[in-house]
């Protein structure tokens, strides 16, 4: 199976919606912060200067991850999804290290994101990619109970 890292297009919105709600719902996480961007990412995210990163594997959208500026030089990482059918495969590696790649490329200082604790999955990834818990502060999303952060 091969997977391709590609940015984002309007054609993928319907995918990008589906993917990030199937987890969401699945942990019971999904709230209006969430529906604002799901519903609008053009608007939510790449106007103001983020990225969406999709995994397409054949025809198939089954990965997406985000970088939304919040700061100058601090970026959140957020959205990242991979269809059930399509986990254990490396694919959030591939597209975590695309998030990577691109905060170096805009010279981000500093990448965060909320979690919640029941994702011990995504929080073991983040770990093994530099992230370090942080206190939560001040949070978009009710159930976000994890921060991290990367600095650079």
């Amino acid at each position: 199976m091969e997977v391709s890292i590609i940015e984002y297009e309007q054609q993928y919105a319907a995918d990008f919606k589906r993917l990030n709600l199937e987890w969401l719902d699945k942990y019971s996480l999904t709230e209006e912060a969430d529906l604002i961007v799901l519903n609008n990412p053009e608007k939510e995210i790449l106007a103001i200067g983020g990225c969406i990163f999709l995994a397409k594997s054949q025809d198939k959208i089954v990965g997406s991850c985000a970088l939304i500026p919040e700061a100058p030089q601090e970026y959140e990482l957020a959205k990242m999804s991979v269809h059930t059918a399509f986990q254990g495969r490396g694919i959030s590696k591939l597209l975590l290290e695309r998030c990577l790649a691109e905060a170096v490329n805009k010279n981000v200082q500093r990448i965060f994101l909320l979690s919640n604790s029941q994702l011990r999955k995504a929080l073991s990834l983040y770990e093994k990619y530099g992230f370090r818990h942080v206190p939560v502060t001040s949070t978009h999303y009710i159930t976000a109970d994890v921060m991290m952060e990367k600095l650079f």
